[in-house]
This record gives C-alpha cells, structure tokens and sequence, in this order.
C-alpha cells in the first residue's frame, strides 16, 4: 500500500499517527498502569518514547511490515492506539492501548474487529494473535469479543524490569 489506510466504525476513525498526536499520546501513557498491563510500554513514558514509536511505526508501514493505527474519535481526536505487526508465515500480532478515560466503553473492541477483517481482508494474513499478562483479563475479554479463541499459556515469556512474565495468547484464523 502506498498511502496509509483509514477505517472508519460506527464511533471511531482508525488512521496513521501523527506528530500532533505526541502530546495526548505521552499524556495517556503517563499512568504507571499501561506499563504494568503491556510488555512493551515503559514507565514513565516520555515525549522521546512517543517520538521512537512514531519513527518506528512509519518504518514498520514504509517496509510492509506493520501497521499502527491512532483510534480517533469521530472528531479526529486520538483517544488510544492499535495496530498488526506481520510476523512472517502469513500471521500478525495484534496490540492496543486506549486512554483510561475511555475504557469500559467497547471502543477497543469495535477498533480491534475493524483491525481484524482490514488483516484477513486487505492484507490476507491467515492467522492474527494477540497477547496479554495472566494480570490483565480485561485484554483477553477484548480478545474474546472478536472471535479469538485462547490458545496458549506461554511460561515467563517477556522480560520486563527485571522480572519475567507469563502470557496469554489469543488467536483467530482466516477461514474459522
């Protein structure tokens, strides 16, 4: 794809992040709870951190490899983050955060099944899984709510601060 997608559900517009975005994005991170529930979100989350994840993001689009996608409101305003990384053999992670503010309202859900069919429609994956900490069952209810069904427990699986950690992995296919 040459130009970055925008999808658009009933509530929200998935589109690319933006430098504008910087700011809400390191305000939203700012809560010690999004490091303690992601394997992949550090604490405390700085302007630095945003400005990598960006870079990062545009490279991932730039080499085919990953999407990342900002989940705005319909007024623009970004109110959280998803995206499907490709890791090879036709399959792609799936990963999310979501303003605390927003939480509890099915906006990740609604975000994650407009993710889902834009992979296994437009990108033609035939598997996408997604992971979470055995502490954060509310992502894995996520999970379930699209479709994915769990399939592994994956033993101190990330390190983190030291400290190695369990994950749950979710997944759903293609054809099922």
């Amino acid at each position: 794809m040459k130009t970055f997608p925008i999808l658009e559900t009933e509530r929200l517009i998935l589109s690319q992040l933006e430098e504008k975005d910087i700011p809400f994005i390191v305000g939203y991170l700012q809560h010690r709870i999004y490091s303690d529930l992601t394997s992949n979100i550090p604490y405390p989350y700085t302007e630095k951190d945003a400005q990598f994840w960006l870079k990062m993001s545009k490279e991932a689009f730039d080499h085919d490899t990953g999407y990342t996608f900002g989940i705005r409101d319909k007024t623009g305003m970004i109110i959280g983050a998803i995206g499907l990384h490709d890791r090879d053999d036709d399959k792609a992670e799936l990963g999310y955060w979501i303003g605390m503010a927003y939480w509890n309202k099915g906006y990740v859900t609604e975000a994650a099944k407009a993710i889902v069919d834009f992979g296994f429609q437009k990108l033609n994956f035939n598997k996408i899984f997604a992971t979470h900490f055995p502490h954060n069952p509310a992502s894995g209810k996520i999970m379930e709510k699209i479709g994915m069904e769990k399939e592994a427990l994956l033993k101190e699986e990330v390190k983190k601060d030291g400290e190695y950690f369990d994950l749950v992995m979710y997944s759903i296919l293609k054809n099922h």
